[in-house]
This record gives structure tokens, C-alpha cells and sequence, in this order.
């Protein structure tokens, strides 16, 4: 059997990775005018289409709402998104890309994508396909050990 240290030492390396991970994407939106938190909800508004709300946003990328309402009201400010009513709940607001929001939201997600798919071709796709199913086992084991732990029942996975 590994020991704990052993374990320990592959944690402390997941660790390392995952902020190493998240500097790289710091550093990234950085070169390009923009806050982490900015790129993440520019693409959340680039990828969401005609569904995206602060509340959606914020569960998909773990981002407070007063921190993504900040960024949109900057986006909005500059000219680049606006506010509508869903038809179905009109208290619920859908966020959307002005003609100039979109104008500068397609080169920089473009960009962000052509990088990104770099990144995967170099790893290839079966690297690729196994970084995701290891990846996903780690968040469903975490997860039940976690809720066990808590005595918490819920899904805490959301990747749609």
C-alpha cells in the first residue's frame, strides 16, 4: 500500500499545478487588459448565448455575484453589454454583447481558444481525454468523501 506520504506528495504536486493553472490564466487575461475575473465572464457571456445570467455565471465559474455585477457594469459602461429581461421571468436578466461588446469580446476569445487549443494539441487527444476522466474521478471521489464528511447530500458538480 502507499503511504500518506506518498499521497501527500501527489496532492501537494496537484496543488501546485492547479495554481500554477490559474496564474497562467491570470497572467493571460492580464497581457490583454483584462482581470482573471473579466476573461472569465466575457467568455461566459461570449459562450451563453441567449441563457446567460449573473446567477449562471456565477455557479459556472465560482465567481461571487457582486464580483461578476462589477464586471458587467464596466462591460455595460463602455458600450459592450447590456441587460435584458428573460421572456419566461422577466425579474431574471439575460446578458448580452452590444454590436461593440462583440466586436471586442471575438478577437480576444479567439486568441484565448487559439491558445488553448494548442495546449491540447500538444497533449493529444487521448492525454487529453484521460486528464478529464482523471479529473472528473478526483471531483466525484472528493465530492463524497467531502459530503460524507459534511453529512452534506448534494451534487456539488456543475459542468454544464
Amino acid at each position: 500500500m502507499i503511504s500518506n506520504t506518498a499521497f501527500m506528495e501527489q496532492l501537494n504536486k496537484y496543488y501546485a499545478v492547479w495554481q500554477e493553472y490559474n496564474y497562467v490564466y491570470e497572467e493571460w487575461a492580464k497581457a490583454h487588459g483584462l482581470s482573471v475575473n473579466s476573461l472569465l465572464v466575457l467568455c461566459a457571456i461570449h459562450d451563453g448565448g441567449d441563457d446567460c445570467t449573473q446567477k449562471k455565471i456565477s455557479r459556472r465559474w465560482m465567481i461571487p455575484k457582486q464580483t461578476i455585477n462589477m464586471v458587467f457594469k464596466d462591460f455595460e459602461r463602455r458600450g459592450f453589454a447590456e441587460l435584458f429581461p428573460m421572456p419566461e421571468d422577466k425579474r431574471n436578466k439575460v446578458i448580452r454583447f452590444t454590436k461593440a461588446g462583440k466586436e471586442y469580446a471575438d478577437p480576444i476569445i479567439s486568441e484565448l481558444r487559439k491558445a488553448e487549443l494548442s495546449a491540447v494539441e500538444g497533449i493529444g487527444v487521448e492525454r487529453m481525454k484521460q486528464l478529464n476522466e482523471n479529473m472528473a474521478l478526483f471531483v466525484e471521489l472528493f465530492g463524497r468523501a467531502g459530503n460524507r464528511e459534511a453529512g452534506l447530500n448534494k451534487n456539488i458538480l456543475h459542468l454544464s
